[in-house]
């Protein structure tokens, strides 16, 4: 019923944005009023009524493509100029990473985000990391393309009235996309690129964050294990700001050094530890704090605490994650062998990460996962 619900309301706010789009054409080119139109509306036909409306929504939704994508451009080209380093370009669930040498397409999602530039910062002092342009560079591109569209509209006389449509909704979706990521402000947690930028210039403890995740993010995506990149890298000694996603996800990846050195109880008192602090954590953060730690305690013996952390919610996480994440496919496997006795299905799930090694975004990532599983298997001989 919700979902019906969702998208009945998507249809009706779908069709208010086609009627006021129309009606922005209609004045423009007609110089029409807004009683004129209701007026006209009133005594539509079921294109004019419906069709246009309808047209207005497809254009819309190819102009928020389009828009996203020179998003993540501007990201990209405005990093280049100030000295960083191409790792990947994520539009939705197409990823467009450099391995080897060679540029890839691989599949990789996150939950409530429509793309990703990723790039390394130049090897500089912290300070003079440059950070500003590269932030804003989506919302510089957003804004750029609406304006131009707009320039078009007023500057040229007698454009089709498809191709005038076309230019108000992308004009109008270059402006909402510059106004979502330009306003600081926080979607389910996760912070903008102003508010990234708000928290960069108040916080180094957060710049430093930031710099330290793009080089473990570049060489995990090139294939390199956490274990094998400088220990300095991991060297985290003052307090977390728990409201900050930059600090906490810098600091599981400290974690993950560890567990990557298969420093268990080391790993599994750490997660605990931020764990204390999951109320002041974002959702996604916290379900990744949570699915190490329940891995953790598995590895351990801990079997009370991994059933207290196995609820529904973190299965239904790990499900949504589990074709794109090793992590996730290395988790099932120790819940597998530990948590449901079937030694025979873990050892299915680690031969089938090794079959699709090559099909995973983060190849540092799959090596690690698959060296950690067969450290395991082999421990309880099931290799």
């Amino acid at each position: 019923m919700k979902t019906i619900l969702k998208m009945i309301g998507g249809f009706l706010i779908g069709i208010s944005v086609g009627l006021t789009g129309a009606y922005i054409v209609l004045y423009l080119t007609k110089d029409m009023s807004l009683s004129v139109f209701l007026g006209k509306f009133a005594n539509a036909s079921m294109w004019e009524m419906f069709g246009v409306p309808l047209l207005a929504i497809v254009f819309m939704i190819f102009s928020t493509f389009l828009q996203i994508i020179l998003h993540e451009g501007g990201h990209l080209v405005c990093g280049l100029l100030t000295g960083y380093r191409f790792v990947s370009f994520r539009i939705f669930n197409q990823t467009l990473i450099r391995q080897d040498g060679r540029m890839r397409i691989k599949r990789f999602n996150i939950a409530g985000t429509g793309g990703q530039c990723l790039l390394v910062p130049p090897e500089r002092p912290l300070a003079e990391i440059p950070y500003k342009l590269y932030n804003a560079g989506g919302v510089l591109a957003n804004l750029l393309t609406a304006m131009i569209a707009i320039a078009l509209i007023v500057a040229v006389s007698g454009i089709p009235k498809l191709l005038l449509l076309f230019l108000i909704m992308f004009a109008l979706v270059g402006i909402l996309l510059a106004l979502i990521n330009g306003i600081p402000m926080r979607m389910n947690g996760i912070g903008n690129d102003a508010d990234n930028m708000r928290q960069l210039n108040k916080n180094r403890q957060s710049k430093l964050a930031l710099v330290m995740q793009l080089h473990v993010n570049a060489r995990v995506q090139e294939g390199m294990r956490p274990c094998e990149m400088p220990a300095t890298w991991f060297e985290w000694d003052v307090e977390i700001d728990y409201k900050d996603a930059l600090q906490v996800n810098y600091r599981q990846m400290c974690i993950g050094y560890l567990m990557d050195k298969e420093e268990w109880e080391a790993s599994y008192y750490a997660l605990e530890d931020m764990m204390k602090h999951k109320d002041e954590i974002i959702g996604m953060l916290c379900n990744e704090i949570g699915c190490e730690l329940l891995f953790t305690a598995l590895v351990t013996g801990r079997t009370e605490r991994a059933e207290e952390l196995c609820t529904k919610q973190l299965l239904t996480y790990i499900k949504q994650y589990r074709k794109v994440m090793s992590s996730k496919q290395r988790l099932l496997c120790i819940i597998a062998l530990y948590r449901e006795k079937n030694p025979a299905r873990a050892k299915d799930i680690y031969e089938a990460v090794c079959r699709r090694q090559a099909k995973y975004l983060m190849q540092g990532e799959v090596r690690s996962d698959i060296a950690l599983m067969r450290s395991v298997l082999t421990k309880e001989k099931v290799l």
